[in-house]
C-alpha cells in the first residue's frame, strides 16, 4: 500500500509540472486565501458567516486596489520615469566633475566615455529586444487571452478557497494515513502558525518601511521620494538590502536635483530614522521572532532561493525556510529522544523527565 501512495505523489507532482503554465492563478489565489483566512475565521466566530466575511474582505481589498490604481500608481509611474532619467545625468556629472577631480588629485586616468558610447550604441538594440520580448508574451491573441483569464481567475479562486477553507483542510486531513495523521497535523499547525504570522507580519513591515521612507524623502524635497521609498520598502524583506539600495538611489537623485552635498545628510537622516523605527517598532510589533533566523541565514536563504529558482525562489525563500525550521526542530527532537543520542539501547526521554526507579 505504501508504494501506491508514493506512486500517487509522484504522479501528482508530474501532472503539476506539466500544468505549471495554468497553475499560477490557483497558487496566487491560495496565497490570498491563506493570508486572509484568520480574519474570516475571526468574523465567523463572531457570528458572521464565511460567505459574508469572505465577500467583505474581497470588497475592501478591491476598493483599496482601485484607490491605489487611481492615486498611487500614476505617481509611482511618473516618479519612476523621472528616476530613470537621473542616471544619464549622473554619468555626465561623473565624467565632467567627479572623475576629473579624482584624476587631478590621485593621478588616475579614469574615463566613462566608453561606457556612455556602449549605452548609446546598444540603446536601440535593447529597445528592440524589449519590444520583441513583450510581443512574444502579449503579441498573440491566445497568449493575451490566457493572461487576462489568469488575472481574472485569481480573485475567483481566492474567494472560493477562503469561503470553504475549513472544508478543504478537513478533507485533506481525512486523506492522511491514520498512522501519520497526528504527526502531520501537529507539524502542519506549527508551520501554519509560524509561516502565517511571518508572512502577514513581514508584509506589514514592508508597507510600513515604504510609507516611512516615502514620507521622509518627500518632506525633505526629493522629487522621486515616493518611488524610491516604496521600492526600498518592498525590498526590505532581505535584511539591509532595501536600505542599501534606497540610500544609493536617494543620494544620487538628491545630488542631481540639489547639486549640493548638504541635502545628502537629510537623506541619510531619513533612512536612519527608518531603520530605528523598523528595529524598535515595526519588527517587534508585526513580526517579533516568528522565524528566529540570523540575518546572515536570511541573506543566505534568499540568495540560495534566487540561485536555484530565480525570482520566485527569492520570494519563496523565507516562507520555505520557516517550514524547514519547524521540520528541523521536529527532527532534532526525534534525534534527542533516540538511542543514538543517549548512547544506550533505551529510548531517551524528553528533557525534564526522569526515569522512574524500579
Amino acid at each position: 500500500m505504501r508504494w501506491m501512495i508514493w506512486i500517487g505523489v509522484a504522479a501528482s507532482l508530474l501532472v503539476a509540472y506539466f500544468l505549471l503554465p495554468i497553475l499560477s492563478p490557483f497558487v496566487v489565489g491560495f496565497i490570498i486565501a491563506y493570508l486572509f483566512n484568520p480574519l474570516v475565521t475571526r468574523l465567523d466566530r463572531q457570528g458572521v458567516s464565511r460567505m459574508l466575511g469572505a465577500s467583505a474582505v474581497f470588497a475592501v481589498a478591491g476598493l483599496l486596489l482601485v484607490l491605489a490604481l487611481i492615486v498611487i500608481v500614476p505617481v509611482l509611474i511618473e516618479q519612476s520615469g523621472r528616476l530613470v532619467r537621473v542616471f544619464p545625468e549622473f554619468l555626465e556629472m561623473l565624467q565632467t566633475r567627479i572623475i576629473p577631480w579624482f584624476n587631478e588629485r590621485l593621478g588616475l586616468a579614469l574615463d566613462l566615455g566608453q561606457l556612455r558610447e556602449m549605452l548609446t550604441t546598444h540603446k536601440e538594440s535593447v529597445g528592440k529586444a524589449t519590444a520583441e520580448g513583450l510581443g512574444a508574451v502579449f503579441g498573440t491573441g491566445s497568449a493575451l487571452m490566457l493572461s487576462v483569464m489568469n488575472f481574472l481567475l485569481i480573485p475567483v479562486v481566492g474567494f472560493y478557497l477562503l469561503r470553504d477553507w475549513p472544508l478543504v483542510v478537513d478533507r485533506i486531513e481525512r486523506l492522511l494515513p491514520r498512522t501519520w495523521s497526528t504527526t502531520v497535523v501537529r507539524l502542519t499547525r506549527e508551520s501554519d502558525q509560524m509561516l502565517g504570522n511571518f508572512l502577514r507580519g513581514q508584509l506589514a513591515v514592508m508597507i510600513a518601511n515604504g510609507v516611512t521612507y516615502s514620507i521622509g524623502l518627500t518632506l525633505i524635497g526629493l522629487s522621486t521620494g515616493i518611488a524610491i521609498g516604496m521600492f526600498a520598502g518592498l525590498v526590505s524583506f532581505v535584511p539591509y538590502l532595501g536600505t542599501i539600495i534606497g540610500v544609493a538611489l536617494a543620494l544620487i537623485a538628491m545630488y542631481i536635483q540639489a547639486d549640493s552635498l548638504w541635502p545628502l545628510l537629510l537623506v541619510l537622516g531619513v533612512f536612519g530614522v527608518g531603520q530605528v523605527l523598523e528595529t524598535v517598532a515595526w519588527q517587534p510589533r508585526f513580526v517579533g521572532n516568528e522565524i528566529g533566523m540570523h540575518p546572515v541565514a536570511v541573506i543566505f536563504a534568499v540568495m540560495a532561493g534566487g540561485q536555484l529558482f530565480g525570482f520566485f525562489g527569492i520570494l519563496l525563500a523565507l516562507p520555505v525556510s520557516a517550514v524547514l525550521i519547524v521540520l528541523g526542530r521536529h527532527a532534532l527532537e526525534s534525534y534527542q529522544q533516540s538511542r543514538y543520542y543517549s548512547g544506550s539501547n533505551d529510548r531517551a526521554l524528553p528533557p525534564g523527565e526522569d526515569r522512574a526507579e524500579d
